[in-house]
């Protein structure tokens, strides 16, 4: 097993659940694109994203899609889930595991 691999499968992973609908799809763009290390699972009625580490949600990423201002407070209504410690600016969204 390369060093990647293995770096990878020691680093827990995170995820985030949204709901499918015209908005999040293009939230859940963004996200893709500033998390190239991220897998997005698609369902019939959310989209999961996991990723080793850490997953970043910019509000520029998500403003240039949506075309308009966006408070990443927003992300609320779009959200079904999410696993791991949250840090929260007016700029981005950043879920990870904390070590002690």
């Amino acid at each position: 097993m390369s060093q990647e691999a293995t770096d990878t499968a020691a680093t827990p992973s995170v995820f985030i659940a949204l709901q499918t609908n015209d908005e999040s799809r293009r939230i859940i763009e963004a996200i893709e694109e500033d998390n190239p290390h991220a897998k997005v699972n698609a369902f019939p009625a959310m989209v999961k994203i996991d990723a080793p580490g850490r997953i970043v949600v910019r509000r520029e990423s998500i403003e240039d899609r949506l075309g308009r201002a966006f408070d990443l407070r927003e992300l609320q209504l779009h959200l079904i889930s999410l696993s791991g410690n949250i840090d929260e600016t007016e700029d981005e969204f950043v879920l990870h595991w904390r070590t002690a």
